[in-house]
C-alpha cells in the first residue's frame, strides 16, 4: 500500500502564492510572520513589536481578504486563530481557511465571483 505524504503548510502557502502572483499581477498580498520556532528572546521581541498569535497567514489589502493556510490533511485552527477569524469577520473582512493551495485558490475565486455577482444585482 502506498502512503501519501501531505505537503507542509509552508509548501502549500508557497504554492498558493505562486498561483496568486501569476493570476493577479499587481495585486499585493503579504505574509504575517506570526508562526514558526524561534529563540525565546526573538519571540519576546517580536511580541513586543506587535506580532500576535493567531493572526491569519496572508492578507490581500485591496480586497480585505485574509487567508489562513493549513495542510491538506491534519491542520486545525487554534483557539487564538478562531478568535482572530471571528474578530476579522465581525469588522467586515473576509477570512478564508484553506486546506492547501488548491483549496485556497478555489475559495478565493469563489469569494471574488460572489462579490462580482453582488455588484451586478
Amino acid at each position: 500500500m502506498k502512503t501519501l505524504i501531505s505537503r507542509s503548510e509552508s509548501d502549500e502557502q508557497i504554492g498558493f502564492l505562486s498561483w496568486f502572483d501569476a493570476a493577479f499581477p499587481g495585486v499585493r498580498i503579504f505574509h504575517i510572520p506570526n508562526g514558526g520556532h524561534r529563540a525565546m528572546s526573538v519571540a519576546k521581541k517580536m511580541k513586543a513589536e506587535g506580532v500576535r498569535s493567531g493572526v491569519p497567514d496572508l492578507y490581500i489589502p485591496a480586497w480585505k481578504i485574509w487567508v489562513e493556510m493549513k495542510r491538506t490533511t491534519g491542520g486545525r485552527l487554534s483557539s487564538d486563530q478562531k478568535d482572530w477569524i471571528e474578530y476579522l469577520s465581525g469588522i467586515g473582512d473576509e477570512v478564508i481557511v484553506a486546506n492547501g493551495a488548491t483549496d485556497a485558490s478555489r475559495q478565493l475565486l469563489q469569494v471574488l465571483r460572489e462579490r462580482r455577482e453582488a455588484q451586478t444585482r
